[in-house]
């Protein structure tokens, strides 16, 4: 009797709504993600910017855990060997990073892939890139690289989401005041500080996505 051929796993959809990135927040990583889950939120990203390969590995299976089996996406920022370790749902590159197809080639077909982009062109260019979604910005001054890149405006978000063959998700100094006066409202929005600093970090994520 033959075997049947396996089914191919489908990468999961980014869902609309709050991409929350996860570095070194106030209430600990663990506590934020099961806050993300709570509030349903379509991702958390681990952004540890650490040195100890061991914390970075544990912090990225305790983020899979408390995610698993939720609507919230797991995504590693980086490292695809941390994020295929963890077996996470995705993995985020910068510019900098690995080649977007040498990526897609270690991490397989099953993993949401996305990419970093901070003008037009490089826009432009992850057209033809095998990514799932693309992060675009920073739209404000951010104080969360300590080499930050130019900032675009606002303004250019229309620009990217019309030229843009993939989701785009808006980063880069966001609040939830920001966020509303945004004249056209992308796939996604990503914010650090403006949840992990809150005074109530459940209550911000909730007010945020519920735009979407």
């Amino acid at each position: 009797m033959m075997a049947k051929p396996e089914k191919k796993k489908c990468r999961p959809p980014l869902r609309r709504g709050l991409y929350l990135i996860l570095t070194e927040p106030r209430d600990g990583y663990e506590t934020l993600g099961r806050w993300a889950v709570e509030a349903g939120l379509p991702a958390v990203q681990l952004r540890y910017k650490g040195h100890d390969e061991r914390e970075h590995f544990a912090l990225a299976q305790t983020l899979r855990r408390i995610t698993r089996d939720s609507g919230t996406l797991f995504i590693v920022n980086d490292r695809p060997d941390i994020a295929l370790m963890a077996q996470a749902d995705g993995v985020h590159l910068g510019q900098d990073d690995l080649p977007a197809a040498e990526a897609r080639r270690f991490v397989g077909p099953s993993m949401l892939l996305g990419l970093s982009t901070h003008n037009l062109e490089q826009v432009a260019a992850a057209n033809s890139a095998p990514v799932d979604y693309i992060g675009f910005g920073p739209l404000f001054a951010t104080n969360s690289k300590i080499k930050p890149d130019p900032v675009t405006g606002p303004e250019a978000l229309k620009a990217a989401l019309s030229i843009s063959r993939h989701p785009v998700v808006a980063i880069g100094g966001l609040d939830l005041e920001r966020i509303q006066r945004l004249k056209t409202r992308p796939h996604n929005v990503a914010v650090i500080r403006a949840v992990c600093d809150a005074p109530d970090p459940l209550l911000a994520m909730r007010a945020i996505q519920a735009l979407f």
